[in-house]
């Protein structure tokens, strides 16, 4: 009985791993992620920081998060999710303990690198262990529900700018125990695979693991250009936002920092892009949620010192943000669902990339051509990629091909559950739909 009850199984808990796993993206995103951006004034202020160097420390983040993505996505073909998640608060926390230390622009430097980077191991390995754990039925809400958790982070960071706008170190510090601290509830109450993510029944040959995500690769590509394009344009807010509304808008530092609380509330609604999925299918929630995204950025643009508009800017680029990247979860799950966690790390890397460019980028066109202007540049950049929209991979026989037990050369391999996929349209665009493993719902194209 003894050794019945310390097994880790039996401490699974659907409903604690999807607070833990919010709370764990809460730390790794909004706040050592993204606290950057919110904290830029007062760090700038403090270590004297340029619009040029302030945005290659963001280029450096986004490029370290990427590198840890991609590590985590070969990581997972080869051992469990669970040492994923620790190695994502071990970086988490010895980033912001360097951060909260930092007595220079460079001490600052490497500790956002290496905090920043937290959030690329963080996603993959809690979309695998909310994929394992939760059932099937409910498994595609609880993605977004955890995928919400960004702006959970946001939130706070910006309620703790709202009453002590200078004193940002303890929140690093805070920060650093908080990512071993839902680390470790995470650990415990996921029903963790016993091998690697994405080994589904197959006769393909190649290495164990890798099967799910080498068919086709146009239809996964197309997400990645559409999630790199949309990084570019994210970049100017996440990067430059508040430093817009404060330095160019004129905004007293309180101020800005209660309309972000608001941005991270509002980002709390992306946990509903589950449903927008399932609503309006693949395509349409794409769309929709990249031109707010951008709608969102074009109000903060348009009168950075309007105390309204930037509230109501900053609520819609919030949500609308959020429920993108819960999009692109969906996406990647619906192509590659046997091994959504490490479609979620290909995607995220491509998405991250985008925002390092694109911080390059604002930062440079803001020296140059000033702010409102770089920041128009972000927005016509996220308009463009909603332009670039989901697209379901051909069967061998066309769209309406279905697989028995496997996957066809339309990349849609089935899970143990069935997976399978129609083909016939659905009203007048033709969309087709396909049900995935990873979310438990049929996906709408």
């Amino acid at each position: 009985m003894l050794k019945r009850s310390l097994h880790p199984r039996s401490a699974t808990s659907p409903g604690r791993l999807v607070a833990a796993g919010t709370s764990l993206i809460a730390v790794t995103y909004g706040v050592v992620r993204y606290g950057y951006g919110l904290q830029l004034p007062a760090l700038t202020s403090e270590l004297g920081l340029s619009s040029a160097l302030a945005g290659a420390i963001a280029a450096g983040s986004f490029a370290a998060y990427c590198a840890a993505a991609l590590w985590a996505q070969r990581a997972m073909a080869r051992r469990s999710p669970r040492a994923v998640v620790w190695v994502a608060a071990a970086l988490a926390a010895s980033g912001a303990l360097l951060v909260g230390a930092s007595s220079s622009a460079w001490s600052l430097a490497a500790g956002v690198l290496v905090a920043g980077s937290a959030a690329g191991a963080a996603s993959p390995a809690l979309v695998a262990a909310v994929a394992s754990t939760v059932d099937a039925r409910r498994a595609g809400r609880a993605q977004a529900v955890v995928n919400a958790g960004t702006g959970v982070g946001v939130a706070l960071v910006g309620a703790a700018t709202l009453a002590a706008p200078d004193a940002w170190r303890p929140v690093w510090f805070g920060a650093a125990a908080g990512a071993l601290v839902t680390a470790a509830v995470v650990d415990r109450s996921a029903r963790w695979p016993s091998g690697p993510e994405g080994s589904p029944p197959t006769d393909d040959a190649g290495p164990p693991g890798r099967q799910a995500v080498a068919r086709p690769r146009g239809p996964f590509v197309r997400a990645g250009v559409a999630a790199a394009v949309a990084g570019v344009g994210s970049a100017a807010v996440w990067t430059f936002g508040r430093d817009l509304v404060t330095v160019t808008g004129g905004l007293p530092g309180r101020t800005s920092a209660a309309l972000w609380c608001l941005l991270g509330v509002a980002a709390v609604l992306g946990a509903l892009s589950g449903d927008a999925v399932r609503v309006l299918g693949l395509r349409r929630a794409w769309v929709v949620t990249v031109l707010a995204t951008a709608a969102g950025t074009a109000a903060l643009t348009l009168a950075p010192g309007s105390v309204l508009v930037v509230a109501a800017g900053g609520a819609v680029f919030g949500g609308a943000y959020t429920a993108m990247s819960g999009v692109l979860i969906a996406w990647g799950a619906a192509l590659r669902p046997h091994a959504a966690g490490r479609a979620t790390a290909v995607l995220f890397v491509a998405l991250t990339a985008g925002q390092a460019a694109g911080a390059l980028v604002t930062g440079g066109l803001s020296d140059v051509v000033g702010p409102q202007a770089a920041f128009w540049a972000g927005a016509a950049a996220l308009v463009a990629a909603a332009g670039i929209v989901p697209t379901a991979a051909p069967g061998p026989g066309g769209p309406s091909t279905t697989t028995a037990g496997g996957a066809g050369e339309g990349g849609y391999a089935s899970s143990s559950g069935g997976t399978g996929r129609t083909g016939s349209p659905s009203g007048p665009s033709g969309s087709t739909s396909v049900r995935s493993s990873a979310s438990g719902s049929t996906q709408r194209w």
